[in-house]
């Protein structure tokens, strides 16, 4: 058996994830990253999209969003705001939020809002992330 990392995702609500698995791979702010185990240690901010994860013939995928990661002693943890198995997401819902954040996207937009065109464009990474999560599970 090839050597494994612990993956840890924590969100306020608690423990989402903590379990030993082959590699982990994320959404960094400065690029996508993979981590494997015995990797070098290293700090990343986290942005909105797709942790994915495998054990074995097994992959997993959940939406996350905004936080941190560190890497430390084969471990990985995630602190995030929030975090979805695509497999339990409402995919109706999502494109639903899709829709609202394009359209609020345009009105904010065209009356140049800067507040409300960050909240839509945040909205529409969640509904985009929570789409593609539900397409791996």
């Amino acid at each position: 058996m090839a050597q494994q990392i612990r993956l840890e995702v924590v969100t306020p609500n608690g423990a989402v994830v903590n379990e030993d698995v082959d590699i982990v791979n994320a959404p960094g702010y400065g690029g996508d990253f993979g981590v494997l185990a015995n990797h070098a240690p290293f700090l990343s901010t986290i942005k909105i999209g797709l942790l994915t994860y495998e054990q074995g013939k097994q992959r997993q995928s959940l939406m996350i969003s905004g936080g941190f990661s560190e890497v430390s002693n084969n471990k990985i943890t995630f602190l995030v705001e929030s975090a979805e198995f695509g497999k339990e997401i409402d995919v109706d819902r999502a494109m639903k939020a899709k829709e609202r954040a394009e359209k609020r996207l345009s009105q904010a937009a065209a009356h140049d809002e800067k507040f409300n065109q960050t909240r839509a464009e945040a909205a529409l990474q969640r509904a985009l992330a929570r789409i593609k999560a539900s397409k791996i599970a």
